[in-house]
């Protein structure tokens, strides 16, 4: 298959671009373009696992509306929550006759967790706490058995490819070193999270907003950029030096863990005293940050010491492991938590088949802005997303493909390639994202930040270079600067947008 020219190029190879590409018709030429190695993706990080409603019951389904609704203080689009959960048990149904597997008890029915937000038990989950990974693993074997499908990595996308209005594949960077174009009829973003614009994530470290920064310069409409989940239990180290920390899911809660202060105080009680626990992460991350500023520390605890280890390390093999590897024993320790970045409820704009503002251009999974998530999204509803839009913009553009490639003697322009180091500059962003467009925000910090990302950012298209690592730290600033003035707008406290004045 010529690299050069597709039908259809889908930028990322998470779920919610494979999931794409496995519902487009076999009869369209489907290019995956990954920026490292396929399998680098938030959604093989994912713990938790996929908030689903497997039943025709509409007081459940009303539920599943109702939580996630109320998780996103009712910010939320209604009618994209609707499609959401009612399109959910048709998008896991194909997952599942994919091949994908998830845990079952002896007499083979399905297992669910319950997690913060939820009403009910109503979460898939494969391998206990391997969801994501398991689910990319099934996905990527079905993949590969596509004659359509033709997969290129290390291969970054630079910027898109627009004439007279329309979107026609993406100008990419191969192995730091070929610098083409790639021709597509359709071309859809899923490049995913943004996690290294924050000096901490929970997220993989090639999640650079790159999609977010195509979309910026491609003109894209952005909505809800401000609100920035922070997962509340990631692995507290003082020894860490990467920006990824260890992501402890959520369901851990749901079975029945606690949180307590350095005190050794449960707390959630102070600050929802109905669901404790089990809030919403916009609740319990923020009540966590106010417990660490009154205690005069840098963490708090996650408690599972009236809890069975041999069950814990079923349940919880992956979490379980880990934090044995750092000298701690899930039952028996108490284990420090602090939150970091974890999830972009905004992002571009779309409609409820992925569609953008931009002619031939779709978005999907955590880039995009499609009005499910509203001011915090809640628990395993991502991977939901990303399974329910990547099905409808398939069918979409099944239904719609047609016409000719652009006139492939498009001239791109020819940039210098220095071997500049941007290590510092993105140290700047992830500093000033961290201590003032965070948990807690004010105007002078956030005004402070937006006067820097603008010099860093003018600074930068000031001297372009043909590297992945000037794009990628292109793309950082401009998405931190997105957030930034968006978080400057919204004055009152709402979701993850906690404002102090």
């Amino acid at each position: 298959m010529d690299k050069r020219s597709t039908d259809v190029l889908i930028i990322g190879t998470g779920l919610a671009g494979l999931f794409a590409a496995v519902n487009i018709d076999s009869s369209i030429k489907v290019t995956l373009l990954s920026k490292t190695k396929v399998r680098n993706s938030n959604s093989s990080l994912a713990q938790g696992g996929i908030a689903c409603e497997y039943n025709d019951d509409k007081s459940l389904h009303q539920k599943h509306i109702e939580d996630t609704m109320r998780a996103g203080a009712y910010l939320n689009d209604k009618n994209a929550v609707e499609f959401l959960v009612h399109n959910a048990f048709d998008a896991v149904k194909t997952l599942i006759e994919l091949g994908v597997k998830f845990d079952m008890d002896k007499n083979g029915e399905y297992l669910f967790t319950k997690e913060g937000g939820h009403s009910s038990k109503r979460i898939f989950h494969s391998g206990g706490d391997a969801t994501g990974n398991n689910v990319i693993e099934d996905l990527l074997a079905v993949v590969k058995q596509r004659k359509n499908i033709h997969i290129v990595d290390n291969t970054m996308a630079l910027d898109l490819l627009q004439k007279d209005g329309k979107v026609h594949g993406a100008i990419v960077l191969e192995n730091e070193a070929k610098h083409y174009p790639i021709y597509a009829k359709k071309v859809i973003i899923a490049t995913g999270g943004i996690g290294s614009v924050y000096g901490s994530t929970t997220n993989d470290l090639n999640a650079t907003g790159d999609g977010i920064g195509m979309a910026y310069r491609a003109g894209c409409k952005f909505q809800n950029m401000e609100f920035v989940q922070f997962h509340p239990t990631a692995l507290y180290s003082e020894f860490v030096t990467s920006r990824q920390r260890f992501l402890i899911t959520e369901a851990v809660r749901g079975e029945g863990a606690y949180l307590r202060n350095v005190e050794k105080e449960r707390f959630m009680k102070k600050y929802d005293p109905e669901r404790m626990e089990l809030a919403p992460r916009d609740i319990v991350s923020q009540a966590i940050y106010r417990e660490m500023y009154d205690t005069w520390t840098d963490h708090v605890y996650l408690d599972t010491t009236h809890m069975d280890p041999k069950f814990l390390e079923k349940r919880f093999p992956t979490v379980f492991n880990y934090c044995k590897k750092e000298g701690y024993i899930m039952g028996l320790d108490l284990i420090p938590v602090a939150p970091a970045e974890h999830f972009l409820c905004g992002g571009i704009k779309t409609d409820l088949d992925a569609k953008t503002c931009s002619m031939n251009l779709y978005a999907i999974g955590e880039v995009a802005y499609t009005g499910v998530h509203g001011a915090n999204r809640l628990a395993s509803n991502s991977l939901l997303e990303c399974l329910v839009f990547s099905k409808s913009a398939a069918k979409n553009i099944n239904e719609t493909l047609n016409g000719d490639l652009l006139n492939q003697d498009f001239v791109i322009e020819e940039l210098p390639n220095y071997n500049y180091n941007y290590k510092p500059i993105r140290k700047k962003i992830g500093d000033y994202m961290d201590e003032h467009v965070s948990i807690v925000r004010n105007e002078q910090g956030l005004s402070l930040t937006d006067k820097v990302l603008k010099d860093i950012e003018a600074n930068l298209l000031k001297y372009p270079n043909l590297t992945k690592y000037y794009y990628e730290t292109l793309n950082m600033v401009e998405t931190a600067h997105l957030i930034t003035e968006s978080a400057l707008k919204r004055e009152e406290s709402i979701g993850c947008h906690l404002r102090i004045k």
